[in-house]
């Protein structure tokens, strides 16, 4: 069994390398490129790559997010604007704007011409981006909280890493298993070192956690003050996106027992989600959480398990941001809008 993949976004910094992973997935038989400059060239250099999938660029002109999108199983959304250094408010409110703005276009084409397609949401920010899809397919009349999905992979993926770099061997990095949940963004991102498969050293310092809980919260970060102006996190995005894009072909195929954590509505599992707002202690919408996908999407939310009590500080923490975010990207959706 193998699927057709979209990417909507696909010539952009995250778009291309997202494309090229996905173009070397034997899951996905067809890879449809949307964006609105240079996916025909995009379409014409990956096509050279001697894998099976097929590759067609689409531009908005003659249908072409249309054309893309029908018959999907999975579409990826990376389509957006980068960060940049710096932290201005007005800065953030039009990167979000310009975004959000994209989203939900990109969305209403999604719900008109392939609403039983997972939607993979990249578009930053996630917190306030997936529930813009979510109310754009609920103005339509299609929506499925188990098939919307936030994208949190490259929080895991830094987890993994740095967990890694603290062993002293790089080699491990793939292996470890370390939930990280909340959202998606600084403060609301929560790794759960506590739960990681591989301990880190007995003697590890507190304040050294807390460096590295840090680390993992504003990784992003580091990567924009490294680029110095000429972008974000592009390539370990796309590396974690095509991660989590492969967990749901292959939960999508049949295959049992694939769980990632990954930004959700709760409802797609009404007695895993009740238990994670027990747990948070707030009547939320959205959060992120280990997830068990199966050929429907979500199949089972799991708990977050034992916490420890600096945990249970940064998930305080991280819910009343969230709270602002969710707010944010459903009070974007308005008829008006639509």
């Amino acid at each position: 069994m193998s699927f057709k993949a979209v990417v909507l976004g696909a010539a952009g910094g995250i778009g291309q390398p997202l494309s090229l992973l996905l173009k070397n997935n034997p899951l996905v038989k067809e890879l449809a490129l949307y964006d609105i400059v240079n996916t025909p060239g995009v379409a014409a250099d990956l096509s050279h790559i001697s894998t099976p999938a097929k590759v067609v660029g689409y531009l908005p002109p003659d249908d072409g997010l249309k054309k893309a999108l029908t018959g999907a199983d999975i579409v990826v959304i990376p389509a957006g604007v980068p960060r940049k250094p710096g932290r201005c408010s007005d800065r953030r409110d039009d990167l979000f704007k310009i975004n959000a703005g994209i989203v939900r276009d990109l969305a209403t084409g999604i719900a008109t011409s392939a609403p039983k397609a997972a939607v993979l949401v990249i578009s930053n920010p996630v917190n306030s981006t997936v529930p813009i899809v979510v109310e754009v397919f609920k103005k339509h009349g299609v929506f499925d909280p188990k098939k919307i999905f936030g994208v949190t992979t490259l929080d895991v993926v830094r987890a993994q890493t740095f967990i890694a770099e603290v062993l002293g061997d790089l080699s491990l990095a793939s292996s470890i298993n370390v939930p990280v949940v909340g959202g998606h963004s600084g403060v609301t991102i929560v790794p759960l070192f506590s739960q990681s498969s591989h301990a880190l050293p007995s003697n590890y310092a507190s304040s050294d956690l807390q460096a590295l809980t840090t680390r993992v919260q504003f990784g992003g970060d580091e990567v924009v003050k490294a680029k110095d102006g000429a972008g974000s996190a592009t390539l370990s995005m796309a590396y974690a996106g095509a991660e989590f894009a492969e967990k749901v072909l292959r939960a999508l195929k049949g295959e049992k027992g694939i769980v990632a954590p990954t930004f959700v509505h709760l409802s797609s599992d009404k007695s895993g989600g009740e238990t994670i707002k027990k747990e948070v202690g707030k009547d939320i919408d959205y959060f992120s959480a280990p997830v068990e996908l199966g050929p429907e999407g979500v199949t089972k939310i799991l708990s977050l398990g034992k916490l420890t009590d600096s945990e249970k500080a940064l998930v305080e923490a991280a819910v009343p941001e969230l709270v602002v975010s969710i707010e944010k990207g459903v009070s974007f959706i308005a008829p008006s809008k639509l």
